[in-house]
């Protein structure tokens, strides 16, 4: 199991919920035989590959390092220059490279060696290529090999069947064996197999069939570790995969209630034996299915658990609960230490207030782990006010979220632009790393590929599209991210008019978008409506543009505060994304609302639910936030006495959630004799303008067919005259 919560709302100020290719040196063209050397063996197959560019899903690099020599392929994009290049996960002494090509081939390329995947040394150049198969024999070192294309044979790009390189071993292997937390007060560090290890993680979003799709990446932007929030028979493939490209994982295991304020569900701690026995043997059998899988770091227990029960207690019986939380993880941890002794434990809270519970219940975890994202750099003070004698990690981090933004002008949170998510994470691992000898590490929120409202605001690849905030943890990881081409970067995007866009018309959109790489941009628009209805989806907006920069958006029909995002691509995989609010209010109807505060009566009212008492006068209020809701039942009515004969010509509805499908518009002299002027049975709520001519002193709504099971609703009766 894997949760990410994206929302959480915190208690306190601690609550922290939630380039361009360098010169490269040629040398002389030789494609030889392969020189003859028993120990020459083959190092690439299976190890994380990564390119420049990718053809498409069905081409991915990871398919010229399996062995397949005519069967899957790496493809590029059809430009130059491209490159392919292979981690072999230790320094190797190089005796020859064999490149199976596809039609497609390179006709001149450069073979390249880096120890640190940055920094390149060029052992070969090949020019006059002509396909099929080259070998091309090599002297040097490295831990990365590269294919640096510089000129295609015809009008594709370059395809490789397989990428196969030769030598032997020379450097330390990948860190094995136990795992230790190991020094001395203040002067901590994590070890594995005795060799120093610094966490360099994100948190695991994909579905783990598509580990091997996404965990090349991973790897190739300096990730070590990875966090997941549940361990069990489904995690092996998972496990498997980033053995397979050098990563290590957190092994979280869930606890209710999980996720911090607004998550999990509530457990006793105090008198529920039979969940933490449940629980204490459902994680053993795990901690001893995958104590010895090469890729287990850590295991985590909980997740924002003490933070949490705020939600199911208060008071003396929240202390109390609290209390018996953390020493419930105290026998968890002596339970896996009793099957696991080469593995630390950790817990992870939201909420340094968590962790004098920790100090008091919890001796047996080898160190603490933490949530923050804005505050991030305040742990560290509060660690060392809070006099504790153990290390911890951040378990997630990055820009300041949802909870810790201020609101914008139409009262929603302020979602920080990608220039400024980009600096937190720089921040964010600036704050880990200058905690030396204490923090250990971090995994970084979020590897995730969700295009949706929290997606954006914290994925570093929605929908696969990489964006500033990758390259900052990538930079923050591997030291570099000379080389890559990197996404447009959106900035001063506004909207117009922001706080009164009319439903159903245009409103504008506008932005200065560059591209640090001279890309062409395409761009597209999307609408959420997580503030107005609670969907978090990204619907693509109808829109146009209008040049510079600038948009024409068709604002939805249902009121309240949208966010509209701005995505600007580059065609290389890479995007910008930018949001502001826009509220969507009523469109204006030219004359006076003769209804406004008139009386108002109805066949019936809900007194108590919700929001209400929702008494029929307040559909004729003139206010937005305020309504008037029938029963739960059909047929139903609502009319306003105008007070004299007056002349009408439209009327404006503006529809609660509970609608009406099917309703006829009907007018009276007296209030007993009535006549329709407008009837409907398509209704679908939102705003209905409806135009009317009739001179009357009574109106009245017949509803016959409710839109939804509730009733009718109406935040407004707008009659105008």
């Amino acid at each position: 199991m894997t949760t990410a919560p994206y929302h959480r709302r915190p208690a306190g100020r601690r609550a922290v919920p939630l380039l361009t290719l360098g010169a490269l040196v040629a040398s002389s063209l030789a494609l030889a035989a392969p020189p003859a050397q028993a120990a020459e063996t083959l190092l690439s197959q299976g190890k994380p590959a990564t390119a420049s560019s990718q053809e498409g899903d069905g081409y991915a690099p990871s398919a010229a390092v399996d062995g397949n020599l005519t069967g899957t392929r790496w493809a590029s994009l059809w430009s130059d220059p491209q490159w392919f290049q292979v981690d072999l996960g230790q320094r190797s002494d190089l005796s020859r490279v064999v490149l199976t090509w596809e039609g497609a081939y390179g006709k001149s390329y450069q073979i390249q060696a880096s120890d640190n995947g940055t920094d390149w040394r060029t052992l070969k150049t090949v020019t006059g290529g002509d396909g099929g198969t080259d070998e091309v024999a090599v002297s040097g070192s490295g831990r990365y090999v590269r294919m640096l294309g510089t000129e295609r044979s015809g009008g594709y790009g370059y395809s490789l069947w397989e990428f196969q390189v030769y030598g032997t071993a020379d450097g330390t292997p990948p860190a094995r064996g136990a795992v230790k937390v190991t020094g001395s007060q203040g002067n901590w560090q994590l070890t594995v197999g005795g060799q120093p290890y610094t966490v360099k993680g994100l948190t695991w979003g994909p579905a783990i069939a598509d580990a091997p799709k996404y965990m090349p990446d991973v790897r190739s932007m300096g990730v070590n570790t990875i966090r997941t929030w549940g361990t069990d028979g489904g995690t092996k493939p998972l496990l498997d995969s980033a053995a397979a490209h050098g990563i290590k994982v957190v092994n979280g295991f869930w606890l209710q209630p999980g996720g911090g304020p607004g998550s999990g569900g509530c457990v006793n701690y105090v008198t529920d034996t039979t969940y933490k026995n449940n629980m204490l043997t459902e994680f053993a059998k795990w901690v001893e299915t995958y104590k010895s899988h090469p890729a287990t770091l850590l295991w985590n227990v909980g997740n924002e658990s003490v933070l949490g029960l705020q939600n199911c207690y208060s008071g003396a019986e929240l202390e109390a609960q609290r209390n018996a939380y953390t020493g419930f993880v105290n026998d968890v941890a002596k339970k896996i230490h009793g099957i696991d002794p080469d593995h630390p434990v950790t817990s992870t809270d939201a909420w340094t207030g968590a962790w004098p519970y920790y100090k008091r219940n919890a001796p047996d975890l080898d160190l603490y782990s933490m949530n923050s994202y804005g505050d991030i750099c305040g742990v560290r003070e509060d660690w060392e006010e809070g006099g504790y004698t153990k290390p911890y990690i951040i378990t997630e981090g990055g820009p300041a979220g949802e909870w810790e933004v201020p609101d914008d002008a139409n009262g929603v949170p302020d979602e920080p632009t990608d220039v400024q998510k980009a600096e937190g994470y720089a921040k964010a691992w600036n704050c880990v790393t200058g905690h030396r000898g204490v923090a250990l590490g971090a995994t970084l929120f979020h590897y995730g590929v969700e295009h949706d409202f929290g997606g954006i605001w914290f994925n570093l690849v929605p929908d696969g599209l990489k964006r500033l905030s990758y390259y900052a943890v990538k930079k923050a990881y591997s030291g570099s991210t000379a080389g890559d081409n990197t996404p447009p970067v959106i900035t001063n995007m506004a909207v117009s008019p922001a706080s009164s866009a009319p439903a159903g018309g245009e409103f504008t959109v506008r932005a200065d978008v560059r591209d640090p790489d001279g890309d062409a941009i395409t761009y597209k628009i999307f609408l959420s409506g997580n503030y107005a209805n609670g969907d978090k989806r990204l619907v693509e907006a109808k829109w146009r543009s209008t040049g510079n920069g600038t948009f024409a958006v068709t604002a939805p029909e249902k009121l309240g505060v949208w966010k509209v995002y701005i995505q600007a691509e580059d065609g290389r995989g890479n995007a910008g994304v930018e949001t502001k609010s826009v509220k969507v209010v009523a469109p204006p109807v030219t004359g006076t609302n003769v209804a406004l505060n008139k009386p108002t009566t109805a066949s019936s009212f809900q007194p108590s639910y919700g929001d209400c008492p929702c008494e029929p006068a307040k559909a004729t209020d003139g206010r937005a936030d305020t309504r008037w809701a029938s029963d739960w039942s059909d047929p139903q009515w609502i009319q306003v006495d105008l007070g004299s004969a007056t002349a009408i010509r439209k009327l404006q509805l503006v529809w609660d959630p509970a609608y009406a499908k099917s309703y006829e518009v009907q007018v009276s002299d007296n209030g007993t004799t009535w006549r329709t002027v407008h009837t409907t049975t398509a209704g679908n709520g939102d705003i209905d303008t409806i135009d009317v001519a009739a001179t009357a002193r009574h109106v009245r709504l017949h509803l016959t067919a409710r839109g939804t099971g509730w009733g009718y609703s109406l935040h407004e009766f707008g009659i105008y005259g």
